[in-house]
């Protein structure tokens, strides 16, 4: 009994599984791009955008697209507008199946066992016909120029045919127009011309307009450059005149302010000058009364310096001998004791030699000796000559000594009389001369001797016949 039940209830499910597939199968849906066409026992019907059970055997159906159509229009044959012109024109066209039941029916009617290439070459053909009819109507100008009034045309040309089809047009745009004998080309250029001459027009215009409002402006530059040099002129002409007649015053007060103190440096430097004067001769006294003081000082001083002088002659020379005589006596003594002791020491083997050596030394030292006391022997006949010499020789000392006051004097104020024919510094290098003049007087007034008797002892020693021993003290001093 189990078992038969089981059996039963799968049979069941079974049939009930096979009836679901069958109806699912029998159960057609419409998307929202498309219809179905259900024709059948119950005659033609639309289904769209929901769905129907199609008993089979005695309903079929079919789909139809209801999307939109996109294709060329683009007669391969030239098309001839009004004026006659050949032109190729190329167009895009949109076409759908209208809505309503009655166009899905006419659609179906026209296309429903046509491929879509088939439908879109029959759409195509009426559609270029009627493009071909529109183009005659139109101008060149007016395909190029208005494409969308060509384009509204062809939508109401075909619009009756594609409604008798069961379609309608979306839209229709003219995507390009040619020609083979450039007439296309060609049509713009008079425009452009026309353009090119209008703006060359405008352009020579506005360059006519502005060169005028160029010259304009150098001209109103220019007048009102000359119009302010004028003025510039003007008002430099004044300023040089206003600058003549202030320089002018300046001047004259300069001149008067000049004039004035001239006036007034004269009467001072006259009023200087007279009291200067003044002033310069007491100086002067003043001067003469040191200058008097100052040779009197320096007559003293060289009083002295002659004294000092002839006693540092007697002192060098005289003194000088008699220590060179001493000093010569005492170097051959003592030789002469040295050779004596070293002769003494040498050996017996030469003594004699040393004997001899000894002779001859003694006699070298002795003959030195007589030289030396020949020669201050001839010291203390020259002295007389010698002390002449000395004085002479310090005379130019003994004047310069006395000139050397004047040369420490800054400043010497000579006043001059006229008187005796001397004036100025001349009669200062005149009592130099006197001055130097005195010297030899001076050295007679302090030695006592005559120099003119001096200097002819001398040359009566110079010329005297020397004898043998004579020559011999003439020529030691010589030398």
């Amino acid at each position: 009994m189990t078992n038969e039940m089981i059996l039963f209830v799968g049979l069941g499910v079974l049939a009930l599984i096979f009836l679901m597939g069958i109806l699912a199968r029998m159960y057609r849906k419409a998307g929202p791009n498309e219809a179905l066409i259900v024709y059948g026992f119950r005659g033609p019907r639309v289904i769209k955008g929901h769905g129907t059970v199609i008993f089979p055997m005695v309903e079929n159906c079919r789909e139809l697209s209801l999307e939109l159509m996109s294709f060329d229009v683009a007669p391969q044959q030239d098309l001839y507008t009004k004026q006659g012109v050949a032109v190729t024109v190329e167009a895009v066209a949109q076409i759908k199946v209208r809505s309503d039941q009655a166009s899905i029916l006419t659609a179906a009617e026209q296309f429903l066992t046509k491929t879509p290439p088939q439908r879109e070459g029959l759409i195509r053909l009426v559609m270029e016909g009627h493009l071909r009819g529109i183009i005659g109507q139109l101008t060149v100008e007016q395909i190029v120029k208005e494409p969308e009034m060509v384009g509204e045309r062809m939508r109401a040309t075909c619009a009756e045919d594609m409604s008798k089809m069961g379609l309608e047009v979306i839209s229709f745009t003219i995507k390009e127009v040619r020609d083979k004998n450039e007439y296309i080309a060609n049509m713009g250029k008079p425009d452009v011309a026309r353009i090119k001459r209008d703006a060359e027009m405008a352009q020579a215009d506005a360059e006519r307009d502005t060169a005028i409002k160029r010259a304009t402006a150098l001209r109103e530059a220019a007048v009102a450059k000359a119009q302010a040099d004028q003025e510039r002129v003007i008002a430099e002409t004044a300023s040089q005149s206003r600058q003549a007649q202030a320089q002018r015053d300046l001047d004259i007060s300069k001149a008067q302010f000049a004039e004035q103190s001239r006036k007034q440096q004269a009467q001072a430097d006259k009023a200087y000058e007279i009291q200067t004067n003044v002033m310069q001769q007491q100086v002067t006294a003043e001067q003469v009364k040191v200058q008097q003081v100052e040779k009197e000082g320096q007559i003293k001083v060289q009083e002295a310096e002659i004294t000092r002088h002839e006693k540092e002659l007697i002192a060098t020379i005289l003194k000088e001998a008699e220590v060179n005589r001493q000093r010569i006596e005492t170097l051959a003594i003592a030789e002469k004791n040295r050779l004596a002791a070293e002769a003494e020491g040498r050996a017996a083997a030469i003594r004699t030699q040393g004997e001899a050596e000894a002779s001859i030394i003694f006699q070298k030292g002795e003959a030195e000796a007589k030289a030396m006391n020949v020669k201050a022997e001839a010291y203390q006949e020259w002295n007389q000559a010698a002390v002449v010499d000395k004085l002479l020789t310090n005379m130019a000392d003994v004047v310069r000594a006395m000139s050397e006051p004047l040369s420490k004097v800054d400043k010497i104020t000579i006043v001059s009389t006229g008187e005796n024919g001397a004036a100025g510094a001349n009669k200062i290098t005149g009592d130099m001369t006197k001055i130097a003049a005195q010297v030899p007087a001076l050295f007679e007034a302090l030695s006592g001797m005559d120099i003119k008797q001096l200097m002819s002892n001398v040359q009566g020693i110079k010329t005297k016949p020397a004898t043998n021993g004579e020559a011999g003290k003439g020529q030691t001093p010589a030398s």
